[in-house]
């Protein structure tokens, strides 16, 4: 009966290995919606600057910003995608554990496998935005130097 109970615990115990990996894929998933929403209204502030723009190199430039968001929304999507199929793949660890304790420990590697490619799918995802931060980074720049050249554009003739 006591080797029972201990053997309950342990399956409930390898059971729950997983939620450290959920637990860090669900904080890498809200980073990543957060900069997706962010992304989203810094491409609708650009389609509505480009409305207004009649300078032709102007217009040239907020398109190739729009493009810019364009890859970097298509690059956090695809982290979040393999993020929630991480998830996926952590709670199938779980179940999997349990079902495999249940008929008599078939599945051997089955847990294994599953919460390799959750983690595989975690450092995918983290490769991804991070090289999305990067982009975020390169734009920010660019449009600081674009602010900085016309201000000084605008100071030299006003002189």
């Amino acid at each position: 009966m006591l080797k029972d109970a201990a053997t309950h615990y342990a399956i409930l115990t390898a059971m729950l290995a997983p939620a450290f990996f959920l637990t860090a894929t669900a904080s890498l998933l809200m980073s990543a919606n957060n900069r997706l929403a962010r992304v989203i209204d810094r491409a609708r502030q650009l389609l509505v600057e480009l409305e207004t723009v009649s300078n032709d190199d102007e217009r040239a430039r907020i398109e190739q910003l729009i493009l810019m968001q364009r890859r970097r929304s298509r690059i956090t999507l695809h982290g979040s995608q393999l993020l929630y199929l991480a998830i996926s793949c952590f709670v199938g660890t779980s179940l999997t554990v349990a079902a495999d304790a249940f008929l008599g420990y078939r599945f051997v590697s089955a847990p294994t496998i599953l919460a390799a490619l959750g983690v595989t799918m975690m450092l995918a995802a983290s490769i991804l935005l991070a090289y999305e931060s990067s982009l975020a980074v390169r734009v920010v720049n660019d449009e600081m130097d674009h602010g900085h050249k016309r201000a000084n554009e605008r100071r030299l003739a006003g002189r």
